[in-house]
Protein backbone atom coordinates (compact mmCIF):
# COMPACT_ATOMS: atom_id res chain seq x y z
CA UNK A 1 0.00 0.00 0.00
CA UNK A 2 1.37 3.38 -0.98
CA UNK A 3 0.88 6.85 0.48
CA UNK A 4 2.22 9.91 -1.32
CA UNK A 5 1.89 13.66 -1.27
CA UNK A 6 3.75 16.78 -2.28
CA UNK A 7 3.94 20.30 -0.94
CA UNK A 8 5.53 23.49 -2.23
CA UNK A 9 7.60 25.29 0.39
CA UNK A 10 8.56 28.96 0.32
CA UNK A 11 12.24 28.35 1.15
CA UNK A 12 15.43 27.54 -0.82
CA UNK A 13 16.22 23.88 -1.45
CA UNK A 14 19.38 23.94 0.72
CA UNK A 15 17.39 25.20 3.72
CA UNK A 16 14.64 22.61 3.18
CA UNK A 17 17.22 19.84 2.79
CA UNK A 18 18.83 20.87 6.10
CA UNK A 19 15.41 20.61 7.77
CA UNK A 20 14.45 17.21 6.31
CA UNK A 21 17.84 15.77 7.28
CA UNK A 22 17.74 17.06 10.88
CA UNK A 23 17.43 13.53 12.24
CA UNK A 24 18.38 14.70 15.74
CA UNK A 25 15.17 16.78 15.81
CA UNK A 26 13.13 13.80 14.58
CA UNK A 27 14.75 11.66 17.28
CA UNK A 28 13.90 14.19 20.01
CA UNK A 29 10.30 14.29 18.79
CA UNK A 30 10.03 10.48 18.88
CA UNK A 31 11.54 10.42 22.38
CA UNK A 32 8.90 12.92 23.56
CA UNK A 33 6.25 10.50 22.28
CA UNK A 34 7.66 7.60 24.30
CA UNK A 35 9.90 5.84 21.79
CA UNK A 36 13.38 4.58 22.64
CA UNK A 37 15.93 5.19 19.89
CA UNK A 38 19.52 4.05 19.47
CA UNK A 39 21.81 4.55 16.52
CA UNK A 40 25.13 3.20 15.29
CA UNK A 41 26.30 6.37 13.56
CA UNK A 42 27.51 9.74 14.80
CA UNK A 43 27.39 13.07 13.02
CA UNK A 44 25.33 13.70 9.91
CA UNK A 45 23.44 10.71 8.56
CA UNK A 46 24.73 9.09 5.40
CA UNK A 47 23.97 5.96 3.38
CA UNK A 48 24.07 3.00 5.74
CA UNK A 49 23.06 5.00 8.84
CA UNK A 50 20.69 3.00 11.04
CA UNK A 51 18.24 3.79 13.80
CA UNK A 52 16.75 1.17 16.12
CA UNK A 53 13.38 2.19 17.55
CA UNK A 54 11.41 0.53 20.34
CA UNK A 55 7.87 1.80 20.97
CA UNK A 56 4.44 0.70 22.13
CA UNK A 57 1.61 0.62 19.60
CA UNK A 58 -1.86 -0.69 20.37
CA UNK A 59 -0.67 -2.10 23.67
CA UNK A 60 2.22 -4.12 22.22
CA UNK A 61 5.94 -3.47 22.27
CA UNK A 62 7.25 -3.00 18.73
CA UNK A 63 10.72 -2.86 17.23
CA UNK A 64 11.59 -0.94 14.10
CA UNK A 65 14.90 -0.74 12.25
CA UNK A 66 15.41 2.20 9.91
CA UNK A 67 18.28 2.29 7.41
CA UNK A 68 19.18 5.04 4.97
CA UNK A 69 19.64 3.35 1.62
CA UNK A 70 20.09 6.37 -0.64
CA UNK A 71 21.16 9.99 -0.16
CA UNK A 72 21.22 12.65 -2.87
CA UNK A 73 22.31 16.07 -1.57
CA UNK A 74 20.16 18.22 -1.86
CA UNK A 75 17.70 16.07 -3.83
CA UNK A 76 16.43 13.83 -1.04
CA UNK A 77 16.86 10.36 0.40
CA UNK A 78 15.36 6.90 0.78
CA UNK A 79 14.93 5.09 4.09
CA UNK A 80 13.94 1.45 4.50
CA UNK A 81 12.02 0.54 7.66
CA UNK A 82 11.69 -3.08 8.79
CA UNK A 83 9.39 -4.22 11.58
CA UNK A 84 7.51 -7.32 12.67
CA UNK A 85 6.67 -8.79 9.28
CA UNK A 86 6.41 -5.46 7.47
CA UNK A 87 8.71 -3.37 5.30
CA UNK A 88 8.23 0.27 4.36
CA UNK A 89 10.25 2.26 1.85
CA UNK A 90 10.12 6.03 2.40
CA UNK A 91 11.25 8.29 -0.42
CA UNK A 92 11.69 12.00 0.12
CA UNK A 93 12.45 14.11 -2.96
CA UNK A 94 13.20 17.82 -3.19
CA UNK A 95 13.06 19.87 -6.39
CA UNK A 96 14.03 23.54 -6.63
CA UNK A 97 11.15 25.35 -8.35
CA UNK A 98 12.90 28.71 -8.03
CA UNK A 99 15.73 30.11 -5.87
CA UNK A 100 13.26 30.61 -2.99
CA UNK A 101 10.70 27.82 -3.58
CA UNK A 102 11.09 24.06 -3.19
CA UNK A 103 8.75 21.17 -3.92
CA UNK A 104 8.82 18.38 -1.33
CA UNK A 105 7.47 15.00 -2.50
CA UNK A 106 7.13 12.26 0.10
CA UNK A 107 5.99 8.68 -0.49
CA UNK A 108 5.79 5.59 1.71
CA UNK A 109 5.26 2.11 0.28
CA UNK A 110 4.27 -0.44 2.95
CA UNK A 111 4.49 -4.17 2.25
CA UNK A 112 3.64 -7.20 4.35
CA UNK A 113 5.95 -10.21 4.68
CA UNK A 114 3.87 -12.41 7.01
CA UNK A 115 0.24 -13.46 7.26
CA UNK A 116 -0.28 -11.39 10.41
CA UNK A 117 1.18 -8.35 8.69
CA UNK A 118 -1.04 -8.96 5.65
CA UNK A 119 -4.10 -8.91 7.90
CA UNK A 120 -2.96 -5.62 9.43
CA UNK A 121 -2.29 -4.18 5.98
CA UNK A 122 -5.73 -5.30 4.82
CA UNK A 123 -7.37 -3.44 7.71
CA UNK A 124 -5.26 -0.38 6.82
CA UNK A 125 -6.55 -0.59 3.24
CA UNK A 126 -10.11 -0.37 4.55
CA UNK A 127 -9.18 2.91 6.28
CA UNK A 128 -6.93 4.17 3.46
CA UNK A 129 -8.92 7.36 2.90
CA UNK A 130 -8.63 8.40 6.53
CA UNK A 131 -4.95 7.38 6.74
CA UNK A 132 -4.13 9.26 3.52
CA UNK A 133 -5.82 12.38 4.86
CA UNK A 134 -3.79 12.19 8.11
CA UNK A 135 -0.56 11.51 6.18
CA UNK A 136 -1.09 14.55 3.94
CA UNK A 137 -1.98 16.73 6.95
CA UNK A 138 1.27 15.77 8.73
CA UNK A 139 3.38 16.54 5.67
CA UNK A 140 1.57 19.87 5.25
CA UNK A 141 2.22 20.72 8.93
CA UNK A 142 5.90 19.91 8.46
CA UNK A 143 6.09 22.07 5.31
CA UNK A 144 4.46 24.98 7.14
CA UNK A 145 6.92 24.58 10.04
CA UNK A 146 9.84 24.71 7.59
CA UNK A 147 8.45 27.89 6.03
CA UNK A 148 8.06 29.47 9.51
CA UNK A 149 11.65 28.55 10.43
CA UNK A 150 12.92 30.03 7.18
CA UNK A 151 11.04 33.30 7.75
CA UNK A 152 12.43 33.52 11.30
CA UNK A 153 15.97 32.74 10.13
CA UNK A 154 15.86 35.32 7.31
Amino acid sequence: MKFSTREDIEAPIDFVFAQVTDFDAFTRSALRHGAEITTEHSGPADVGAQWFVNFTFRGRARKLTLRMTQLDVPGGYTIEAVSDGMTAISELTLVALSPRRTRLAFAIDVRAKTLTARLLLQSMKLAKGKLTKRFKARVLDFAEDVEDRYRKAG
